[in-house]
């Protein structure tokens, strides 16, 4: 008679159980780090250079901004946590779960940062402070979107947009962003709402900077009768695939195998070499991607 007790399956999966669980644990962790950093980037350009210079923002933070400077006593960030009541109904439909609950956590400390976080900068050019501001403010919103969630705001628009129509994050920012210049170049000086304008500018180019950076991927088209050398060689030394398509030549008539792939910006330069070197006088075209899904090359947001 074995006395031995069973094992209890539950307790063999208790390790892997636990590790789940640690491994969530630090996901949440680093993207509330991460939201964490990014607000308290743009809080600092918002409370150091936009309201002392009277420039404003665009999305909710600009219109936040635009009533704070006709009634000050009320606060920029209570104003922001308030509007954005509306969008985070919407975003519920709309985006996935884990991206509206890291939202929501993401807007109340990005609003916490704004009413607490006053750092003076001590820029007086306006020209400069513009730009100075539109760089901390792209970094820190571009860390923002970086994390599984976002600060709430336009935010959440721009990542519906993203998802359904594939609408590019900086352009649906800029398009927001010049409505709320065209409000406060009426409501206050035509020079605070240019020097705005340059601010706006700068902080949507960071932020296409902070969020594709070198992931940037690129869509290369060879034609050249060495075909084979060069697809033996970019899927041995870049491992990257290709595939074949098929053409044929308007003038000569001939068919032609024609060279497709899809690579990342710093493998670019090692194609163009496996090319030159194969054949000098290769026809290539590189596109520019928006965005690629698929295994190992894919750049597609976590939205």
């Amino acid at each position: 008679m074995n006395d031995k007790p069973e094992e209890d399956s539950s307790a063999r999966n208790q390790p892997e159980s636990r590790m789940s669980v640690t491994e969530t644990v630090k996901q949440v962790f680093f993207n509330l780090l991460l939201i964490s950093i990014g607000s308290a980037l743009v809080a600092v350009a918002i409370n150091g250079i936009l309201i002392p210079h009277q420039f404003v923002s665009g999305g909710l933070v600009g219109l936040s901004l635009i009533i704070h400077y006709i009634f000050k006593p009320l606060p920029v960030g209570w104003l922001y946590l308030l509007m954005n009541i509306p969008l985070f109904v919407l975003g519920w439909k709309f985006v996935g779960r884990r991206f509206f609950y890291y939202s929501i956590a993401g807007m109340v400390i990005f609003s916490a940062a704004v009413a607490f976080i006053k750092i003076p900068l001590p820029v007086q050019d306006k020209i400069l402070s513009a730009l100075f501001a539109g760089i901390i403010t792209g970094i820190g919103a571009g860390i923002i979107l970086k994390s599984k969630g976002s600060a709430g705001g336009t935010d959440i628009f721009s990542v519906i947009l993203l998802n359904r129509f594939s609408v590019r994050v900086g352009n649906t920012i800029l398009f927001f962003n010049v409505i709320v210049l065209a409000a406060a170049s009426v409501l206050f000086s035509l020079d605070s709402a240019l020097y705005t304008m340059i601010y706006m500018y700068v902080s949507t180019r960071i932020v296409e900077l902070v969020l594709t950076g070198l992931s940037q991927r690129k869509a290369v088209i060879i034609i050249s009768p060495k075909w084979e050398e060069i697809s033996r060689k970019i899927l041995k030394d870049i491992v990257r695939g290709v595939t074949f398509l098929k053409g044929q030549g308007a003038y000569s008539g001939k068919d032609e195998n024609v060279l497709y792939t899809v690579v990342t910006f710093r493998e670019l330069p090692r194609i163009k070499e496996i090319v030159r070197k194969a054949d000098p006088g290769a026809f290539v075209v590189v596109h520019e991607t928006l965005e690629v899904m698929g295994h190992r090359i894919g750049n597609q947001p976590h939205w």
